[in-house]
């Protein structure tokens, strides 16, 4: 097998003197299920496709069905239990290991292993490996190695792309892709939408909503408020016609000035010369055309006076319309003047950062009929094309700028998010938000900051919730749960606590360490002290 990139090796799990890999066929075959967070139709996000083993390679040998994936009892020594294979240095790594252990779970950490890395490793048949690096090609490719060298091991795997998730459910069997941003997205919409409800998404029956009355957490139905669909009704009718940028702006004065001549020119022929209808556009398309009109007008110097000036009119008119046709075609387009993409002036939510969250986001509020407006700084960021063919309307500036807020009608709007993969650029938003609308909804991603862990810190800011501890409650339900049970399906995170939707018993408080120092891989992937990561703390 050909060895896996890797330009610094921070494994610090010591060898094991376990028994050498035993002989398995490849990879085997494949299964399709539908990509997390595609709109309905879809599985729900992490939805486990064990029960859709797809054909196995030629020349394997047919698998014992009970035989449970991942363990073995030849190499599992008695009294202790199958551990978990966690790969990565992130942030999300290193609070599922530090969870792992808190709950008694063996746990080997590896920060970037190679071959023999990862050989050495599931020799020991782990009861579940866990994927969790920063590049969806890095876990395409770990996640692909691990198969090779166990083809029974259960595989959990974060990735935010949802080609490579499908490859992952296509070509691999029990590998669950996990998209931090599907999981948190409901979260985030539901802040964004309802105060009262912890989570908000469509089902593809309707809205559902998680609330807690009474202490007790419950879904319900869930429909926007009379007063809020009418404010997001008039807020996008008063969006047309409104252009937010330069460009639009010179198209439409153009435009306007061109047809506001020819009504007037057309008008005047039929009202006072009488002239038949059609004959009367014909001579007022010339004076728009600038060729003048059709046939002269003795005794009505007004008429030929005023002619005169419209075609010099049109000529300034058609400059600024040509110009504005020349940007928009050349131009990313990314905000329309007429049509869904226009900007909404009313109970829409603003969306600062379209990394892969935002535009998770965006998504799930325009499913449920809200009306949304992302911010993205950078004008070559690759969810762009993403976000306008989906028709959601993008305004390329600082989210942090407080004129660029209160020109987007942040005082109107329902709620703001700011979910840059930025800790501080984030709380910079927000304070300019509250800036410019200090009653206004402000919602924070967080959870990622190497310094601050602790988000319950930004509460004063607005509604935080930490994406890292959300995915590591997630991921952690995965890799304990039964293999022969059914997997968790999404994740509801509230201010303290994470609750993971279980079949059969519906959401379920699950704990994780409250930081992310594992003792074994230290942040940026840096050498922690050589210690045991075999067991528990």
């Amino acid at each position: 097998m050909a060895t896996l990139p890797s330009a610094r090796q921070t494994r610090t799990a010591p060898p094991h003197a376990v028994p050498a890999t035993p002989s398995v066929a490849g990879d085997g075959g494949g299964s399709r299920d539908v990509t997390p967070g595609e709109p309905r139709g879809d599985a729900p996000a992490g939805e486990s496709p064990e029960h859709r083993a797809g054909p196995e390679r030629p020349g394997a040998e047919p698998e014992d069905e009970a035989e449970e994936p991942g363990t073995n009892p030849a190499t599992v020594p008695a009294g202790q239990a199958p551990g978990t294979v966690v790969i990565g240095a992130t942030t999300l790594a290193r609070r599922v290991c530090a969870s792992l252990e808190e709950s008694g779970h063996p746990v080997d950490h590896l920060a970037a292993p190679d071959d023999q890395d990862l050989r050495r490793a599931l020799a020991a048949r782990p009861a579940g490996v866990a994927v969790l690096v920063g590049d969806d090609l890095s876990a395409l490719r770990y996640a692909l190695a691990v198969r090779h060298v166990c083809d029974t091991v259960r595989i959990v795997v974060t990735v935010f792309d949802r080609t490579v998730a499908q490859q992952l459910r296509l070509l691999l069997r029990h590998c669950v892709p996990v998209s931090p941003a599907d999981l948190l997205a409901p979260t985030l919409a539901g802040l964004c939408v309802d105060p009262d409800a912890l989570a908000v998404w469509d089902d593809g029956h309707g809205a559902v909503a998680v609330r807690r009355p009474g202490g007790h957490l419950v879904e319900t139905a869930w429909r926007a408020s009379t007063g809020a669909r009418r404010r997001a009704l008039l807020g996008r009718l008063r969006g047309q016609l409104q252009p937010h940028d330069a460009d639009a702006r010179l198209l439409l004065i153009g435009l306007l000035g061109i047809v506001a001549v020819l009504a007037a020119d057309w008008i005047w022929l039929v009202a006072v010369f009488h002239r038949p209808v059609s004959t009367a556009f014909l001579e007022a398309a010339r004076v728009v055309a600038g060729v003048g009109p059709a046939a002269p007008h003795p005794g009505h110097p007004v008429y030929e006076v005023v002619s005169a000036v419209a075609m010099l009119v049109t000529v300034g008119f058609t400059a600024l319309l040509t110009a504005g046709i020349v940007d928009r075609l050349f131009g990313p387009r990314l905000v329309g003047v007429l049509g869904p993409r226009v900007l909404p002036r009313a109970g829409h939510v603003i969306v600062v950062g379209l990394g892969q969250v935002g535009l998770r986001l965006c998504q799930t509020l325009r499913q449920l009929g809200v009306p949304v407006i992302g911010v993205e700084r950078e004008p070559t960021a690759p969810n762009l094309r993403l976000a306008r063919s989906m028709g959601i309307p993008v305004v390329l500036a600082h989210g942090e700028d407080r004129a660029v807020l209160a020109r987007l009608g942040l005082a109107r709007a329902r709620a703001l998010a700011a979910v840059g993969s930025h800790e501080l650029d984030n709380i910079a938003v927000a304070v300019a938000a509250h800036g410019v609308a200090p009653e206004i909804r402000v919602v924070l991603r967080a959870g990622e900051d190497e310094a601050i862990a602790e988000t319950r810190s930004l509460l004063p800011l607005g509604l935080t919730r930490d994406i890292t501890r959300t995915s590591a409650a997630f991921v952690t339900a995965h890799l304990t749960a039964c293999p022969s049970g059914a997997a968790p399906r999404r994740v509801v995170a509230d201010a303290d606590c994470d609750y993971v939707d279980l079949p059969g018993r519906g959401l379920v408080g699950r704990p994780v360490a409250a930081g992310d120092d594992c003792g074994h891989v230290c942040g940026e992937g840096e050498r922690a002290p050589a210690r045991s990561v075999s067991g528990p703390r």
